[in-house]
């Protein structure tokens, strides 16, 4: 007979180590970048929807559906963008409280 035994019960959850990037794999991006491609996104969102509102009132467009859509998308990113903001700002101000 063997000795092996098996474990009885749930066994802890190790983390897996952070992934070194090799050739084959994207690097991970900071958050400074993650941050930074958000805004660029919510700003192209609000030209996007500024075009289409121009074009609306120049008469180059009929498709108000398609200008509203455009609106609406970049107001909710805009909104999304805001909440960012201010959990960012919330946990700021909650380290800055911090006893050491």
């Amino acid at each position: 007979m063997s000795d092996f035994i098996l474990p009885v019960g749930p066994q802890p959850i190790r983390p897996e180590a952070p992934r070194i990037a090799g050739a084959g794999e994207t690097p991970a991006k900071s958050f400074k970048d993650l941050l930074t491609e958000s805004i660029d996104k919510v700003n192209a969102l609000q030209k996007e929807a500024d075009s289409a509102q121009a074009a609306l009132a120049a008469g180059k467009t009929d498709n108000v559906a398609e200008v509203f859509t455009a609106v609406r998308k970049a107001e909710l990113a805009f909104e999304a963008l805001m909440q960012i903001r201010n959990k960012l700002v919330d946990a700021y101000e909650e380290i800055q409280r911090m006893r050491i």
